[in-house]
Order: structure tokens, then C-alpha cells, then sequence
């Protein structure tokens, strides 16, 4: 079967590629530079969730793609702060897109204060933490918890949920 992901980033690919292998499912990956269609920093489950579905979908361009993976990191405004959100979308062609969400953490509030005025967490993130490339190796989530939970794994989570309901919708 021939996939693709839409994102070249490293912890992305790396996510697909580990649910596959983990599922035991033989599949091509090709990795795809394709718009998200949504804000450089997504700033709500509905801009993230969009931002996948359209990296999914934008897969299927490419002729001999039969899934479409997008997934998407962004952030949401709650009473308790500011929270990173992931999402991610499988879609086949002519078929809904199927969407699943993962882990969610509060960020500190220093952090949050420069996404509200408009700034991207990659690079507040790289600029707090000191570490380059940091939204391609843990994210801000392996950061903020001491790399229990890295980016890649927290995607390779989603993409097991996009999986599983794939298989379910295949019985």
C-alpha cells in the first residue's frame, strides 16, 4: 500500500513509520512537502484539525497515493491556559477523512504570553529551551516533560488512533 505524510519533518515521518511497523503494516511512505492551508501556528483544535485534513488531502494529488496522512501541532486557549494540541487525518480517496487527537499540555505561561502576540512555538521554543530544530527532534512537549513523551511519540499515539479507526471502518 502507498502512503504518504504530508510533512517532511522528521518526528512526523518518524511517527508514521513507527505505528505502521508497531500494526505490523506493510506500506510505502513518501514523504510529501504540502500546505497545511491553515496559520503558520494553528491556535485551535478547528485551525489544527483543518491544517491535517488539508495535509491529507493535498497527499492525494500525487497519482499513485492511495492514503493521505496530515498531522497537525498547534495550540488552544482554555480557562486553565494556553495548551498544545495535536491532530492528525487519514483520508482515502473518496471516502471522509478519518481524525483523531492526542496528548495535550498546559503551557507555561512566559511561553504562552509570546503566542498570544503572535510569535511560533518552534522558535520560542528553540529560543527557550536552547535547542535547535526542536519542533523536528521532541517538540515542546519533550521539553516541558523532561522527554517522557517526545513529539514523534506523541503523533505516533494519533496516528495508532488513525489506524485503529481505519481497520474498523475497513471490517
Amino acid at each position: 500500500m502507498k502512503i504518504a505524510i504530508g510533512s517532511v519533518n522528521p518526528a512526523k515521518v518518524k511517527a508514521v513509520e513507527e505505528a505502521c511497523k508497531e500494526q505490523d503494516i506493510d506500506v510505502i511512505i513518501t514523504p510529501m512537502s504540502v500546505p497545511s492551508g491553515v496559520s503558520n501556528q494553528p491556535f485551535s483544535d478547528e485551525e489544527t484539525i483543518q491544517g491535517a485534513v488539508n495535509r491529507a488531502t493535498n497527499c492525494l494529488l500525487e497519482e499513485n497515493i492511495e492514503i493521505g496522512i496530515g498531522l497537525e501541532g498547534g495550540v488552544v486557549e482554555t480557562p486553565f491556559g494556553l495548551f498544545v494540541c495535536n491532530w492528525g487525518a487519514l483520508v482515502v480517496k473518496g471516502e471522509s477523512p478519518i481524525i483523531a487527537g492526542g496528548a495535550r499540555i498546559r503551557l507555561p505561561e512566559d511561553v504562552a504570553e509570546r503566542l498570544r502576540k503572535g510569535e511560533e512555538l518552534g522558535p520560542v521554543m528553540e529560543d527557550v529551551s536552547k535547542v535547535r530544530n526542536v519542533s523536528k527532534k521532541e517538540g515542546a512537549i519533550g521539553i516541558f516533560t523532561n522527554n517522557v513523551i517526545t513529539r514523534d511519540e506523541m503523533f505516533t499515539h494519533v496516528m495508532k488512533i488513525l489506524i485503529g479507526q481505519f481497520q474498523f471502518r475497513k471490517k
